[in-house]
């Protein structure tokens, strides 16, 4: 009924009065932008948190012996892993800013930017929160491993990155912000033979590990926010052309194309400029070109959804993109041992066969997602709770203090009068 209710409001008309006293019907403006919500983006998240969660757990317990590159099975299933990040990174900048420029049109448009750099932040922090060892702090060290960066920080940067960029270009030209954005991830993905195998040792190790995997992070700034830029610039072309009758077919064969185009004739391309310029760079981004790659990959993929976006408006696939979070949190605790390092990492890590990693895979992403949209039903109980428990053992402890200076005097006191 809801989803009726939605699309039945955007046709929803007001009566007024014009100058000559005769009864005229409009449609409200801002209707729109309070009624559109791309179903397939939510649709993306989903399918990219799940192949996150089976690729983690398949690839950090999978037995060595079983790691056959010559398998067409895994083969594919390492190809297909390979596209998760890339489209994370690109739908988190792609949904983070149609939001942005859709709320800068109401009369509010700084609240998107406030919520965006407490967002940013926010993930952060919790990135390094998951890689924290309570035993470690209990014995007053912090392991190495603690600052290494992963998907949350590159995120939460990305966030801000782009609300950078945003605030840089909003007073000028509106075709700035998206061509600034372009650039980003251009110039990222070109220059990357350059910085691949720099590692900023003048730089200490915890902000090192932004932008070089040598010292253990997951992931870097750079390359990888060249993503989050492009799903950005996709978002204002998206935002820009919303009311346009033919938006879908003209976006599905765009992104089918271009993809096609990266992920078939790339390489050739930049191999060629490099020929017949004499510039060697190209040639270095020809012989390792995986970002132009994966980039035509995540464009098949949106094109693909896009395509299918009438399947997606199930309610259990929408709440699965929108608790995304509470998935990646659950799934680094149950696997990599968070706070604790008692995951299924310490115990099997690359130690099960294959008939045992398949079904527990299946099993993995069942349970983080039930625990995921448990925690979302009953979230506000319990932040309750603990907002409560916070004032109760603060109150408690302030009662101990209390009674202790109490004490102190009194023995003071008769320390004195002695």
């Amino acid at each position: 009924m809801r989803g009726y209710a939605s699309i039945l409001s955007n046709f929803a008309v007001h009566k007024i009065q014009n100058n000559k006293n005769k009864s005229i019907y409009v449609r409200p403006l801002s209707m729109e932008s309070k009624t559109i919500r791309l179903f397939f983006i939510d649709a993306m998240r989903a399918w990219a948190i799940l192949m996150m969660l089976q690729g983690h757990f398949v690839d950090g317990l999978l037995d060595n012996a079983f790691r056959d590159s010559g398998s067409a099975i895994y083969s594919v299933w390492k190809y297909f892993r390979g596209i998760t990040a890339p489209v994370f990174f690109t739908v988190s900048g792609f949904i983070f800013t149609y939001l942005l420029i859709r709320n800068a049109q109401s009369a509010t448009p700084n609240l998107r930017i406030r919520k965006g750099i407490k967002r940013g932040l926010q993930l952060v922090f919790i990135g390094y929160l998951l890689r924290i060892n309570l035993s470690g702090l209990l014995k007053g060290q912090i392991y190495e491993a603690t600052y290494l960066v992963d998907v949350l920080h590159i995120i939460g940067l990305s966030i801000l990155g782009v609300i950078t960029v945003y605030l840089l270009t909003q007073r000028l030209k509106y075709f700035v912000f998206p061509t600034v954005l372009l650039g980003i991830s251009l110039t990222l993905f070109l220059t990357e033979p350059i910085y691949a195998n720099y590692t900023f040792g003048f730089l200490p190790d915890f902000l090192a590990n932004y932008f070089t995997r040598a010292n253990g992070s997951v992931f870097t700034i750079i390359p990888w926010f060249g993503y989050a830029s492009f799903g950005a610039f996709m978002a204002v072309l998206f935002y820009k052309f919303r009311e346009l009758k033919n938006l879908y077919p003209l976006a599905i064969s765009l992104s089918l194309t271009i993809g096609v185009l990266l992920l078939l004739f790339s390489s050739p391309f930049f191999a060629w400029i490099s020929e017949t310029r004499g510039i060697e760079l190209f040639n270095r981004v020809a012989l390792n070109n995986y970002l132009f790659i994966r980039l035509g990959d995540v464009l098949i993929v949106f094109a693909v959804f896009m395509m299918t976006r009438n399947l997606w408006q199930q309610n259990l696939i929408l709440k699965i993109g929108q608790n995304t979070l509470s998935i990646y949190v659950i799934h680094f605790i149950i696997l990599y041992g968070s706070f604790t390092g008692l995951g299924l990492y310490r115990f099997y890590n690359h130690g099960l066969a294959p008939n045992i990693v398949i079904p527990g895979a299946i099993l993995f992403m069942a349970l983080c997602t039930f625990l995921a949209l448990l925690y979302s039903k009953y979230q506000k109980y319990l932040q309750g709770v603990a907002q409560q428990s916070f004032v109760e053992i603060k109150s408690f402890t302030e009662t101990i203090g209390i009674n202790l200076q109490r004490q102190l005097r009194i023995l003071r006191y008769k320390a004195l009068k002695k």
